[in-house]
């Protein structure tokens, strides 16, 4: 007979494994020795301990199901209460039983794990229908719809919930999605038919820009120009497709006549250049006339001067007051001196001022024998009442007396 501390082999070739609750029959061995025989079964019980530990390794390390789990250690479970194996199969019971723990307890884990990440998903579905919801109602319709679009990417992304909370959340997240889709198509329909709408109004601008553009007529036509281009800008756009085109032909069209104006304005500033030489010439021949010594010849010099003036065209506008303001101080230097010798030589307004300086002479005398009388009377209030009355009659009597010293008095 043949034994170790876990087996033992009896005579009759019958193998024993020694467990708590006494020796258990493990096989028949008949091939061989008894030593052959334990070390067949001890080999049959460190395949044991090899599986087992393969297995808590996977439960450790791997995403192993806790069901197959529990599958394979039942199966192990198994062989070692089949008692098919010699050696300590107590302490494969405990790992097994420990085993066991683990898968429950990492069963428990996922199941939190999972029910934090439902939960987590949960808030995070709702979240993208909060702000489906708002998008829905914006009208930044490129940014917003792009961000729709990446919230759907995220929701594919998230794990499914229960199947009532998914659909119901999904249906809040699809129909706001709709409702935005509704309102851009709607919004591009609108705006379609505006921009149809400013194709109609500029054709009709283009036509007669178009019209106008061989105009001769300047004025009138730049003002109607300027017009038209205030309505262009209030017509709004065109589709993108006849926008362009639109505008080549509106501004080709302005450009003629504006480059046929300028050709002619640049003919017509050359000319008034000249005469604006020319003015200036016989402004400075009238200035010559200046200070006036015979007025008979100097008028007849100006009126000849004058009508040299008139013969010439119009100088550039800018240019006008200055050159037309040097005539101007000549003509009215000649209108001056001709009411001076008018007033000089006119017997009835010389005869006038005699008169007046005559009687504010006398008045003027009067006072002072007045003043004279009531200071050697002892009045003096009425001496200096009469000394106010005095000094306005004699301002006035300055003022006749010069006026009568123009009159050569």
């Amino acid at each position: 007979m043949s034994s170790d501390p876990w087996g033992r082999v009896d005579e009759t070739g019958t193998v024993y494994v020694r467990t708590a609750d006494g020796e258990q029959v493990v096989g028949s061995w008949q091939a061989g020795s008894p030593e052959e025989a334990l070390a067949y079964f001890e080999r049959k019980y460190e395949g044991l301990v090899v599986e087992i530990g393969l297995l808590e390794k996977r439960v450790k390390t791997t995403d192993l199901s806790s069901k197959d789990a529990q599958v394979a250690i039942g199966h192990l479970r198994e062989q070692v209460e089949a008692h098919h194996a010699v050696g300590d199969l107590q302490a494969l019971r405990t790992r097994l039983d420990k085993l066991v723990e683990n898968v429950e307890a990492r069963r428990e884990e996922r199941k939190a794990q999972r029910a934090k990440q439902s939960d987590e998903a949960r808030h995070a579905k709702e979240a993208l229908v909060v702000e489906a919801e708002e998008l829905a109602q914006s009208d930044q319709w490129r940014a917003a719809g792009e961000r729709l679009r990446s919230l759907v990417d995220t929701w594919k992304g998230l794990p499914r919930l229960d199947r009532k909370s998914d659909d119901e959340l999904w249906h809040r997240f699809s129909h706001a999605r709709s409702a935005f889709s509704k309102r851009r198509k709607g919004h591009f329909a609108q705006l379609d038919a505006q921009r149809e709408d400013a194709r109609k109004e500029k054709e009709r601008l283009v036509a007669e820009a178009e019209a106008l553009s061989g105009s001769t007529d300047w004025g009138p036509t730049a003002a109607r120009y300027r017009e038209l281009m205030a309505e262009w800008k209030a017509a709004g756009r065109a589709q993108r497709e006849h926008e362009d085109d639109l505008w080549n032909r509106f501004r080709g069209a302005q450009d003629v006549f504006f480059a046929a104006r300028g050709s002619v304005f640049a003919e017509r500033d050359a000319e008034q250049t000249e005469n604006l030489k020319l003015k200036e010439e016989l402004a400075g021949e009238a200035e010559k006339l200046l200070p006036i010594k015979d007025l008979k010849a100097a008028r007849a010099a100006f009126r000849s001067i004058n009508e040299r003036w008139e013969a010439i065209g119009h100088v550039p506008r800018d240019a006008r007051p200055k050159v037309e303001g040097r005539m101007h101080a000549v003509d009215r230097a000649l209108q001056d001196a001709e009411e001076s010798e008018w007033r000089r030589t006119n017997p009835e307004a010389r005869a006038r001022a005699e008169g007046l300086t005559g009687q504010l002479q006398a008045a003027v005398d009067k006072l002072r024998a007045q003043i004279e009388q009531a200071r050697a009377a002892g009045n003096g209030a009425k001496a200096d009442k009469l000394e106010k009355e005095l000094a306005g009659r004699q301002a006035l009597l300055d003022q006749a007396l010069k006026g009568l010293h123009e009159f050569g008095g």
